[in-house]
């Protein structure tokens, strides 16, 4: 497939928007770690919606699964092209690749931290 850059606005957008929802649904239906963070989300929110969290809460919490997701996300395509570029064991590549997953790493505890400043108050 090779690809054509559109120069309209409308329709590159749209484009844009359609690569971007295929590559969602890429990462959800094929990668574990993302299955994974995609159902704790959905889990996060059906909490949300039963504890009846405030606004706020609820901004926070939308923007800690966000971020996880993208991290995540990130960190995938580091995986992708490393493995891509040098298929065997490489020390660097391991370094490049532990990196990534060190980022999800912080957003991880970010998002954790956040669910329980929400969540502790709630169920004690």
């Amino acid at each position: 497939m090779e690809f054509q850059k559109d120069n309209t606005f409308f329709t590159g957008r749209l484009k844009s928007v359609t690569y971007a929802f295929k590559g969602a649904l890429k990462l959800i239906t094929t990668e574990h770690s993302i299955m994974v963070q995609f159902s704790l989300g959905i889990l996060m929110t059906i909490a949300g919606f039963y504890f009846g969290i405030t606004a706020t809460q609820w901004l926070f919490q939308t923007m800690a699964i966000g971020l996880v997701m993208s991290i995540e996300g990130l960190n995938t395509a580091v995986e992708k092209i490393a493995d891509f570029i040098h298929p065997n064991y490489h020390e660097r590549i391991g370094f490049i690749k532990d990196i990534a997953a060190g980022a999800v790493f912080f957003a991880a505890l970010t998002a954790i931290a956040i669910g329980l400043i929400i969540y502790i108050p709630i169920l004690f």
